[in-house]
């Protein structure tokens, strides 16, 4: 998935008028050709010389701008940045049988059997929950596959989610060695535990591939499918972090079948968050057959998928919508997202409440009000806000907390102005399944919407 970014570089300081004039600079665009693993420069509009041969010649995307000055030159360097990473479905992933957890991130055949002429080397880190339930089924993988290997069990929590984790992840891959671009890290885990492990593979060799396995539904449609990891820091949600991808991320359902039903609560309101800003049929679903999907934790009908299987159905559309506003805006250049519903006063509250509340209950609470502040605006009719909120308690989620105050609340709203380009950035619902961007919710309109969110959702959440 392509995205741009420009970097400039400067060795002359202090530019002068005379550099931005245009009548007296003169500026050139350079491709970049390489012959005989060396890289050279050629004007742009100029043919390729016919001493190097077309079989030797590679011509980058990236290019370089020369700007010739009275007090100097100045260099721009225009590159794509690309990543290609791969988000599969997968049944018994940790059957020994199965070679999606060795080879599933390799997309060239003729590269697979390259790295299976070679003993495999993997280093994973699972949380300790993980590890105890489902530790001794990965050691059996590894070793029927003939892998060397090294599991670190960690307690992964929001409370643990630190640099300090990071960098004790860092030093046991440094005792343990990988080859930097054919043996990725695994993280087997909840979000928090893909968080940090993303951001350790991102700065260890400056970049390393890693895999992601969630175990939790949370992780499973969100934390697993986009480029974004990172870790909390002066008791901000991840304050520190990077935008590296994985090379592929395999989503097993049968791991969720282990999880407690308030984790599975949890992870609906990331589905019902992506169901609201841009699936109607997503959120009828959600209404319909919430309860079942609770009961059942995400299980397909006797172990096997099914096109009318609602756990399939749901987690598919969740995936997809959040992947179509992901994609083209994976380094977020771009700060109107949609897929930021629920994420505008859940960070403030998540982060004072600790551990009182997970992230997709206090996401799901920001949703709620969020709802009203939409129907104060004129933009949800009144039956569409009684379903979005009797929706959310189907799902069994917290719809109001007596910590969510108005002054916190604002303090959200001044943070989310500061860090947003001095725009307000609000996601909101328009209908069912739609949603737009704005940024002219005014302050009666909150406070409006505030009292009648407390007056009805109170009584709802005792």
């Amino acid at each position: 998935m392509p995205a741009g970014d420009l970097y400039t570089v400067t060795p002359i300081r202090g530019a002068t008028k005379t550099e931005n004039s245009g009548s007296r600079s003169k500026q050139k665009e350079y491709l970049l050709i390489q012959v005989k693993n060396t890289w050279n420069c050629v004007e742009s509009g100029q043919e390729i010389p016919t001493t190097w041969k077309e079989d030797q010649v590679i011509v980058s995307p990236a290019k370089i701008g020369e700007t010739l000055t009275e007090s100097g030159v100045s260099w721009t360097v225009k590159t794509p940045i690309y990543f290609c990473y791969k988000v599969i479905e997968i049944q018994n992933l940790l059957d020994p049988n199965n070679m999606t957890l060795l080879y599933g991130h390799v997309s060239d055949p003729q590269e697979v059997e390259v790295y299976q002429k070679k003993i495999q080397k993997r280093f994973v880190v699972m949380d300790t929950n993980v590890e105890k339930l489902y530790g001794s089924k990965v050691r059996k993988y590894f070793e029927a596959n003939d892998v060397t290997f090294k599991i670190l069990a960690l307690e992964t929590t929001e409370e643990t989610k630190s640099m300090e984790l990071v960098l004790t992840i860092l030093e046991e891959i440094h005792k343990f060695g990988i080859d930097r671009r054919t043996e990725p890290v695994i993280a087997i885990g909840g979000g928090v535990c893909l968080d940090i492990v993303g951001l350790a593979a991102s700065l260890y060799r400056r970049r390393t591939p890693y895999i992601r396995v969630p175990t939790t539904l949370l992780s499973y449609v969100d934390a697993s499918v986009g480029a974004k990891n990172g870790v909390n820091f002066c008791n901000c949600k991840n304050k520190l972090g990077s935008y590296t991808p994985p090379a592929a991320t395999f989503l097993d359902r049968s791991f969720i079948k282990t999880i407690p039903r308030r984790q599975i609560s949890n992870g609906l309101g990331e589905i019902l968050k992506m169901a609201l800003m841009k699936h109607k049929g997503l959120f009828e679903l959600l209404e319909s057959h919430g309860k079942y999907l609770l009961d059942t934790k995400f299980q397909s009908r006797n172990g096997l998928a099914s096109h009318g299987d609602a756990a399939l159905t749901a987690t598919r559309l969740a995936i997809q919508t959040m992947l179509e506003e992901l994609a083209p805006n994976l380094w977020e250049d771009d700060l109107e997202r949609l897929v930021d519903y629920g994420h505008v006063i859940s960070p403030e509250l998540e982060m004072k409440v600790l551990p009182a509340l997970m992230h997709g209950e206090a996401v799901n609470i920001d949703m709620a009000f969020m709802t009203y502040v939409s129907f104060e605006s004129g933009l949800l009719a009144s039956e569409e806000k009684t379903r979005t909120i009797q929706c959310m308690r189907t799902l069994e989620l917290p719809v109001w907390h007596k910590e969510c105050t108005l002054p916190l609340i604002k303090r959200a709203l001044g943070e989310r102005f500061k860090h947003s380009g001095g725009k307000l950035r609000l996601p909101l619902p328009t209908g069912l399944g739609t949603a737009e961007i704005f940024n002219d919710v005014n302050e009666e309109t909150m406070k409006r919407a505030f009292e009648k969110w407390t007056e009805d959702c109170q009584e709802l959440s005792t």
